[in-house]
């Protein structure tokens, strides 16, 4: 199954980055081999809409969960448009986030954890 993880790098040992819309790199994964695909954020630093864009993105991706810091009003009704689970409050290493995600150790978000804007420069 694939996952969406926020991520400031570009391999499983770094860190998730705690914003979704405007995080550097979105890494795809599959919970069960841990192969994985790492996408550049087009929507880093756009001047409006980066949720939206980003969930959308997510949506194209056919991810079943994402897995970030923080997520705004307009990205996590995006992504929750999409049937696509979010979970927020993640922090450590992507390949430590993956591993608690598959032992259930992640709440399912049900509203943002932001207002909107956050992260922006």
């Amino acid at each position: 199954m694939n996952v969406c993880i926020t991520a400031q790098g570009k391999d499983l040992d770094c860190m998730v980055d705690p914003r979704f819309g405007r995080c550097q790199y979105f890494i795809i994964a599959d919970t069960d081999s841990l192969e994985f695909e790492v996408v550049v954020n087009p929507n880093m630093d756009t001047t409006g809409g980066a949720g939206i864009q980003s969930g959308q993105l997510m949506a194209e991706k056919q991810v079943k969960a994402v897995l970030t810091g923080n997520v705004g009003p307009n990205a996590f009704q995006t992504l929750k448009a999409a049937g696509i689970e979010i979970i927020t409050g993640v922090s450590g290493n992507i390949k430590e986030a993956i591993e608690k995600y598959k032992n259930n150790g992640f709440k399912i978000t049900d509203s943002p954890s932001v207002d909107s804007h956050f992260g922006t420069k």
